[in-house]
């Protein structure tokens, strides 16, 4: 994969992660059961969070640009009821995902909506929403497939595309880094690498040589170097599992100071 996903591709990637989330909770032996990588949560609550965020973002992309999301969302959200008995609960959800994909196909790609990230390097558009709304729905597919006791590695496609999305939308920030500057660099067993640079001026990421056996690093060597499957790398970006699970080269400390930084925007 060299280039971005095109928007049809990520509409696909959500309704097929929706698809595999529906058949872990149906397959799951309660809805009790806990998740453990959201601890404070059932596999009922983690249902009722994905559907309610794809009824939320459905409204945030129906309303257009904005300073904000539309109130009636957020009434919507905070008010939320959704059924428990479980065959009615995945017809919920899987009416919740439709109308996500059906907003996101109206409104096309380029369509200006409100979003809590910085446009630093995503877009405040809907093709924003929908590469982030992909990672959403196949990270959470691994927390339901974790809950029944049975997770799977996300699938390459959706992975790949999520290390950069992540780095892109959950990280880029024109907040300056409160510590000496530095960079990380993010390896993927399947050929892509990204490196995030952290400094005054914020933090922001490229797409960068990945090393080979003859060349080892080819940039300038980083802070840390973090080398994974993709899937195994948005899982730990995502804190689905620990930094041990990966190959770690250079200062594994700055990976707990970028775990905990809080930039103001």
């Amino acid at each position: 994969m060299e280039k971005n996903l095109e928007f049809s591709d990520l509409l696909r990637l959500i309704d097929e992660r929706s698809t595999a989330f529906r058949a872990a909770v149906a397959a799951a032996p309660s809805l009790d059961a806990q998740v453990p990588t959201c601890p404070e949560w059932t596999l009922f609550d983690l249902v009722k969070h994905l559907g309610g965020g794809d009824r939320f973002w459905a409204a945030i992309i129906g309303a257009g640009p904005a300073d904000g999301p539309p109130a009636e969302a957020v009434a919507a959200r905070a008010a939320l009821e959704v059924p428990r008995e479980r065959e009615a609960l995945l017809a919920w959800l899987a009416a919740s995902t439709q109308l996500l994909l059906s907003a996101l196909r109206e409104a096309g790609p380029d369509a200006g909506c409100w979003a809590w990230w910085s446009a630093l390097q995503t877009p405040r558009t809907s093709g924003g929403v929908a590469r982030h709304r992909a990672q959403e729905t196949a990270v959470h597919t691994y927390d339901a497939q974790l809950a029944g006791g049975a997770p799977q590695p996300l699938p390459v496609e959706v992975a790949l595309d999520g290390v950069e999305e992540f780095l892109f939308t959950c990280v880029a920030t024109p907040s300056a880094w409160p510590h000496k500057p530095t960079t990380f660099d993010f390896h993927t067993a399947e050929g892509l690498s990204w490196r995030l640079t952290v400094d005054g001026d914020g933090a922001r990421s490229i797409r960068i040589p990945a090393p080979t056996a003859a060349t080892g690093e080819d940039l300038d060597a980083a802070g840390v170097s973090i080398h994974g499957t993709a899937s195994e790398l948005i899982l730990y970006l995502y804190d689905r599992i620990p930094a041990r699970s990966l190959h770690v080269d250079g200062d594994a400390g700055l990976l707990d100071l970028l775990r905990a930084w809080e930039p103001e925007e």
